[in-house]
C-alpha cells in the first residue's frame, strides 16, 4: 500500500479555500493529467520544485475549477516523496470533482493519517514527532500548543537519543568483554557505568514524573463536582461551560450519570465531572450513580464539593467522613451554593463556624450559581489550584500515555541495572537489561515498533493528514 500513489482532502468543510493533497511516485504525473496550466506551452511537471502553477482543472473539455497547484518533489517534502497540493475554491462539489478525477486516474483515497505515516516510514520523523503532529491539530490551549511544538521539532526524541547512545557504548563494550571472557579483562568501568545508570535513572524518573503534568494539560485537569442532591451541581456545570450541558430540576436526584465536558480557564483546560447527588436511596440505577460519584472522586485532582449554604452544617457533618479522607492528596473546595437565601450576618456566622472545621488546605467560597454571583471568583480559584507551571517550547513534558508506559519499562529495567552492579552480577545479564532499557526508549521513537502499533497510532488521524 505504501507503493501507491494517494490523495485526499486536507481542509475542513466550509471555507473558501479547499486544499488536495497528492502523494507518491505517480502524484506529478496525475495532476498534470488533470491540470493545464494557464500559461500556453507550460508543462506542470518541469515547473521547478516548491512553485506555484496557476491553471485549471479539467475533466475532458469541461473546467472544473481555476486554482493554483503546489509542487514538491522527493525526498524534500513533507512525506519524503514527489507531492502535489491543488488549492482550489472550497465548494464541497469541486473538491469531491477533482477528487473523483484522481480516483479515474488511479490514484488512491488515504487512509487516516496516511501522509504522516508515510513521513515516519521515509525517515522525516521519528515516531514521537509524528504523534506529536496529531497533538497539535487537537491543541486547544496555549500549553497544549507549546507541548505538541516542542516534541514535533524533536526536543523529546533528542534528550532519549542522548541515553541510547550512552547505553550503547557501554553495553558494546560489556558483550565485548564477553568475547574474551577466559582472559578476565574488563573494558566497562563498573564505576563509571553505575554513575551512567544512576544520571539516566534521574531523566528517566523525572520524565516519568512529568506524565501528571502533561496529561492534566493535553486532556484538562479533572475536577470533580460533588455533594447532595439538589445542592446545585448541575447548575455550576451549565455555569462554568457557558451552557445549558446537564438538565437542572429542583427534584431530589435528577443527575444519575457521570456528564464530562472540557472548557478553557485563563489558557488552562479543565474536565469538569457532573456526578450523582450523594444521598441514601433504594433505587438501583441512582445508587450506581452515586458508586460512579465516588470513582470520579478518586480520578480527580480538583473536588468541588457543593453545599446547600442554607443546610451547610449538616450536610458538612453528614458526608465529611465519606468526602475529606477520599481528597488527603486532592485540592478540595468547597463551594457554598445559593448563598443569596441567606443573610449577611448567616454568611458571617456560618464562615466562622467553617474556620473551625476546615483545615488550612480546604478552600471554600461562598456563591449563587443560579445568579452566577461570585463564579469568577471560583474560576480564579480553580486555575490557583491546578497549580501547573508555565510551559514553554523548550520544555520536554510527556503527555502520551504510550510514551509513559514504555518510560516505566525503561525506569524498571536501568533500575535492574543498578541493582546488579551493586551486586556484581555477571556481564551477560547487566547487558541484558540494559538492552532492555534500549529497547523500550527506541519503541518511542519508532525504531522497534510494529504494524500493529502503527496502525492504532496512525488511524486515530484525520483523514489528509
Amino acid at each position: 500500500m505504501n507503493q501507491d500513489t494517494i490523495c485526499a482532502i486536507s481542509t475542513a468543510q466550509g471555507g473558501a479555500i479547499g486544499c488536495i493533497r497528492l502523494s507518491g511516485t505517480e502524484a506529478i504525473r496525475m495532476a498534470e493529467s488533470i491540470f493545464t496550466p494557464a500559461t500556453p506551452g507550460k508543462k506542470f511537471s518541469e515547473q521547478k520544485p516548491y512553485t506555484l502553477t496557476f491553471g485549471q482543472i479539467k475533466d475532458g473539455e469541461e473546467v472544473i475549477d481555476e486554482v493554483l497547484v503546489s509542487l514538491f518533489k522527493g525526498p524534500y517534502s513533507y512525506t519524503g516523496e514527489d507531492s502535489v497540493e491543488i488549492s482550489c475554491h472550497g465548494s464541497a462539489y469541486i473538491l469531491q470533482q477533482v477528487m473523483q478525477l484522481l480516483i479515474r486516474k488511479g490514484c488512491r483515497l488515504a487512509q487516516p493519517g496516511e501522509y504522516t505515516q508515510r513521513a515516519f516510514l521515509n525517515g522525516k520523523m521519528d515516531l514521537s514527532q509524528a504523534e506529536a503532529v496529531a497533538d497539535l491539530i487537537a491543541s486547544s490551549s496555549a500549553a497544549t500548543h507549546r507541548l505538541a511544538m516542542s516534541q514535533m521539532r524533536g526536543g523529546f526524541s533528542k534528550e532519549l537519543t542522548t541515553l541510547r547512545e550512552q547505553l550503547l557504548h557501554f553495553t558494546s563494550l560489556i558483550e565485548l568483554e564477553l568475547d574474551f571472557s577466559e582472559e578476565d579483562v574488563e573494558f566497562a568501568n563498573r564505576d563509571q557505568l553505575m554513575q551512567l545508570a544512576t544520571h539516566i535513572r534521574e531523566v528517566i524518573t523525572r520524565l516519568v514524573d512529568s506524565f501528571s503534568v502533561g496529561n492534566a494539560i493535553k486532556n484538562g485537569v479533572p475536577v470533580a463536582i460533588i455533594g447532595e442532591t439538589n445542592a446545585g451541581k448541575s447548575t455550576l456545570l451549565n455555569v462554568l461551560l457557558n451552557e445549558d450541558r446537564a438538565i437542572v430540576s429542583d427534584i431530589h436526584g435528577t443527575t444519575r450519570d457521570v456528564i464530562e465536558d472540557t472548557t478553557n480557564l485563563g489558557g488552562i483546560t479543565f474536565r469538569f465531572i457532573d456526578t450523582a447527588g450523594i444521598r441514601e436511596t433504594s433505587d438501583t440505577i441512582e445508587s450506581l450513580g452515586i458508586e460512579r460519584t465516588f470513582q470520579k472522586l478518586d480520578q480527580a485532582e480538583i473536588v468541588l464539593w457543593m453545599i446547600d449554604a442554607s443546610d451547610a452544617l449538616k450536610q458538612i457533618e453528614q458526608l465529611s467522613s465519606q468526602i475529606i479522607p477520599r481528597c488527603a492528596d486532592k485540592r478540595l473546595i468547597l463551594v457554598l451554593n445559593k448563598a443569596d437565601l441567606i443573610s449577611e450576618g448567616q454568611q458571617k456566622e456560618l464562615e466562622e463556624k467553617l474556620n473551625g472545621l476546615i483545615t488550612e488546605n480546604i478552600h471554600h467560597l461562598f456563591i449563587s450559581a443560579r445568579h452566577k454571583q461570585h463564579t469568577d471568583a471560583l474560576q480564579q480559584l480553580l486555575i490557583s489550584a491546578a497549580q501547573l507551571p508555565t510551559v514553554t517550547q523548550n520544555d520536554v513534558i510527556v503527555t502520551n500515555v504510550r510514551h509513559y508506559e514504555a518510560l516505566k519499562h525503561s525506569l524498571e529495567s536501568i533500575e535492574r541495572v543498578q541493582e546488579g552492579l551493586s551486586t556484581g552480577i555477571s556481564g551477560d545479564f547487566l547487558s541484558q537489561d540494559i538492552r532492555e532499557c534500549i529497547f523500550h526508549l527506541s519503541d518511542i521513537v519508532g525504531e522497534v515498533t510494529n504494524d500493529m502499533v502503527l496502525q492504532n497510532i496512525f488511524h486515530h488521524f484525520c483523514i489528509g493528514k
